[in-house]
């Protein structure tokens, strides 16, 4: 571990990412099937917001779930989500439900303040109608397939197609993974959630597209002397940009964790916790897309076009590069790969001469010339 964190800091663009894409995009295929899976099984567990419904804020400071459950009972909301927040003084309990008509909202309004022992103007009600829940899922799924649109587009200009390509398949796994780790932990879905996902969509983004525009210099470059396979100068691309892309990483996680752990546990701010959290598991995820996910995609297309498919054969009839279905011995690294290629810079020879005898050298006599 210790070699390996020191390669990496040492910026000598020696690691072989072509040994990782294969285990990273296994754990990633499995990890997107379970998400995928709870997505399909479980479904979301959508905010007020979307389904519609009444919520109730009960301050209070003692009063348990199992004592908001049975008050809602008797008024055949016993089905309701209750949810705690905040600690001490600032203590509340939402009541959240399907209940539309006023005769229920009030009824539901004074069993909990009777309950809470406080005054009925005391509690906060909001409603929202199912046609507003509609419209509001609507505009997500729209803004979303905007963006997709928009992102496809700008990297097929910018760079080529096939990178499109690969970063729409990142883009498509960080939102299945945040999505279905919603889904399996039962998080509320709300609007700040929404608008935490398309955030962390641009951090990915970002990263892939840094990482792309790498590897398109490298290929002019590098690339141009027809010796390089497209995987290696993948591979070496990612050793030039990975701490950057560290970097940027961490110092984005560290804000984004501290707000989560101090608004949620400390302040119990519910809308920090629900912007925070999908930020934090988005920015992670990003960060593993960008680098085991977009690259090994292009390199798929990219090796299968005609010059590209035809550097890979002859450097690999000349056994330099082992190819990646029959990866039995050690692979090269894609630096030591582009080294071989590099011409040898032949060393200068100075010829003997006599051995030195020992007596000082005399000096040279200047030249007496006319003075002007």
């Amino acid at each position: 571990m210790r070699t390996f964190l020191r390669r990496l800091t040492s910026f000598d663009d020696d690691f072989d990412f072509r040994r990782v894409w294969r285990v990273g995009t296994t754990i990633s295929v499995i990890v997107f099937l379970i998400s995928g899976a709870g997505l399909l099984v479980r479904g979301l567990n959508l905010g007020l917001d979307f389904e519609g419904g009444t919520a109730w804020d009960v301050p209070t400071a003692d009063l348990s779930v199992e004592e908001v459950r049975d008050v809602l009972r008797p008024e055949g909301q016993q089905g309701a989500k209750i949810q705690v927040i905040g600690r001490g003084d600032n203590r509340t309990v939402r009541v959240q439900s399907d209940a539309e008509d006023v005769e229920t909202q009030n009824a539901v309004s004074e069993a909990l303040a009777e309950a809470a022992g406080i005054d009925v103007v005391d509690i906060s009600v909001s409603t929202v109608g199912p046609s507003w829940g509609e419209h509001l899922t609507d505009k997500a799924v729209r803004a979303l397939i905007w963006f997709f649109i928009a992102v496809s587009l700008y990297i097929a200009w910018r760079l080529e197609w096939k990178m499109a390509v690969g970063a729409l398949a990142s883009v498509v796994h960080d939102l299945v993974i945040c999505v279905g780790f919603y889904a399996l932990f039962g998080i509320e879905v709300t609007p700040a959630t929404v608008i935490a996902f398309l955030t962390i969509l641009g951090y990915s983004l970002y990263d892939t597209i840094v990482v792309f525009d790498r590897m398109q210099d490298n290929a002019a470059t590098v690339g141009a002397t027809g010796k390089v396979t497209y995987s290696s100068i993948a591979s070496l691309s990612l050793n030039q940009v990975l701490m950057r892309s560290l970097n940027a990483t961490i110092s984005s996680l560290l804000p984004v964790v501290a707000m989560l752990v101090v608004g949620s546990a400390i302040m119990g701010a519910v809308a920090l916790q629900e912007f925070a959290l999908a930020l934090t598991v988005g920015i992670a995820v990003g960060a593993f897309s960008s680098i085991l996910i977009a690259p090994p995609v292009t390199v798929w297309l990219k090796e299968r076009e005609p010059r590209w498919a035809q550097v890979r054969a002859r450097v690999s009839a000349r056994g330099e590069v082992i190819p990646a279905a029959a990866t039995a011995g050690p692979v090269p690294s894609a630096a030591a790969e582009v080294d071989a290629d590099r011409p040898a810079t032949p060393k200068r020879t100075v010829a003997p001469g006599p051995a030195p005898s020992g007596r000082p050298i005399p000096p040279r006599p200047r030249k007496k010339g006319k003075r002007r």
